[in-house]
């Protein structure tokens, strides 16, 4: 990227009346997300687009109701809103509610529970809606550890690889059109999701799966509708206390926080930053300093491998693999022109991708998109093409989240016969 052009980008977005910062899995799947994410912050907050509208930073999720999953704590050190664990009042309220003591420490994310099983202390793993044979890195090293789980239960609307390999399957609906619910998106905003279709076979709503496991395991669980599932949330949740199904029906969707049946929802968030004045805290600024991949270039790896999705496929492809896209071409190794050059590679030619932890084969295709010296896969056909047999199970200490975006590779012709 020329200075030049980082300068000029620079002085528009600071001068600019309105502006936005939005970024997706490139910024945050990196051994050092979170600094990331920090670093568009520190921006934002210096040139003041922050709390107001039509300003702000957007991470732009990689599904539906990714931010729904963690509004409702799908978080290791979350509760529903956002609330700590860590918190004496917070949890002394969800420990009322439930019936239960809840312990005061952080749970394990996703990266820290294959560390568990490495060690021997987590053996057994329920899985909803999640396919970690296929899409964590260090494909060899995943696939060994949930092998050796004593115990592996999946729920999901497909028999996926990870499903393949379990003790236990639970056949669940498609929540998009077979359960009632709600889903939030990017901007906060909580939406119905209506049943227009009875589920086949032995598939039930996931709320009707785990209430008559916990009946089983000899916890009194009531048989709730998902309209009084969501009812206990709006009770616990200050974030979506004033969000019943009928104010969702009539609105088309509220954005939290939504403090009581009055409140019309938020529009955007920290405009209290322009009170003056300022009500509450001040934003903190964190500084953070440049880190590159934690594997390094040499000369027996000399390529950068970055991952990602293409436009008619979707993840592992459990959901997009069962119907046909004009888009779709199978997996390759996409270089740039100059690498096909050096390389004397030729579109569609088979070669051998490896990197510090297995190889694969797939055919070349040259993209004038990519600079010379990185190659792009994604992992949508792992049946076909195991990618994440390549990356990296380095990891963000705060997030957890995998390096999928920087692993050192090198390609080698397949010799033909």
């Amino acid at each position: 990227m020329p200075a030049e052009a980082i300068r000029s980008f620079a002085h528009a977005y600071a001068q600019a009346e309105r502006a936005e910062l939005c970024w997706t899995l490139g910024i945050t799947e990196h051994h050092n997300a979170v600094d990331n994410v920090r670093a568009l912050i520190d921006l934002a907050l210096l040139a003041g687009h922050v709390g107001r509208y039509g300003s702000g930073l957007c991470p732009l999720r990689g599904q539906n109701n990714v931010q729904g999953g963690g509004d409702m704590g799908a978080i290791p050190d979350r509760y529903p809103s956002g609330r700590e664990v860590a918190d004496p009042q917070a949890r002394a309220a969800f420990e009322r509610a439930w019936g239960v003591r809840l312990p005061a420490e952080r749970g394990w994310n996703l990266s820290k529970m294959f560390e568990a099983m490495e060690r021997g202390d987590l053996d057994t793993l329920y899985v909803i809606g999640e396919n970690p044979a296929q899409s964590d890195p260090d494909q060899e090293r995943v696939l060994r550890l949930l092998r050796g789980l004593k115990c592996l239960i999946v729920q999901d609307i497909f028999l996926t690889k990870t499903g393949e390999l379990a003790d236990v399957v639970f056949p669940a609906t498609a929540s998009w059109c077979e359960s009632e619910g709600t889903v939030t998106n990017s901007e906060r905003r909580v939406q119905r999701v209506r049943k227009a279709l009875e589920p086949p076979g032995e598939a039930r709503d996931d709320i009707a799966i785990l209430c008559d496991l916990a009946r089983r395991l000899d916890s009194a669980w009531p048989t709730l509708s998902p309209q009084e599932a969501w009812n206990e949330c709006r009770s616990l949740s200050p974030w979506h206390a004033g969000m019943s199904y009928a104010r969702l029906e009539a609105s088309g969707g509220l954005q939290w926080p939504c403090y009581d049946e009055q409140h019309p929802g938020e529009l955007y968030l920290h405009g209290r930053l322009w009170e003056r004045p300022v009500r509450g805290p001040r934003a903190p600024f964190k500084g953070v300093a440049h880190e590159p991949p934690v594997e390094d270039l040499d000369k027996r790896f000399p390529i950068r491998l970055t991952t990602g999705r293409r436009l008619d496929s979707f993840n592992t492809g459990v959901q997009s693999s069962g119907y046909a896209s004009p888009l779709r071409h199978g997996e390759t190794v996409d270089v740039s022109p100059e690498d096909a050059r050096s390389y004397n590679l030729s579109e569609g030619e088979l070669v051998r991708l490896s990197s510090r932890r297995g190889c694969v084969v797939a055919p070349v295709h040259v993209d004038p998109g990519l600079r010379a010296g990185l190659v792009f896969m994604t992992f949508h056909f792992s049946d076909d093409v195991s990618t994440n047999l390549l990356t990296i199970d380095a990891t963000d200490p705060q997030s957890g989240t995998a390096e999928f975006k920087a692993a050192a590779v090198r390609i080698d012709k397949v010799a033909t016969v």
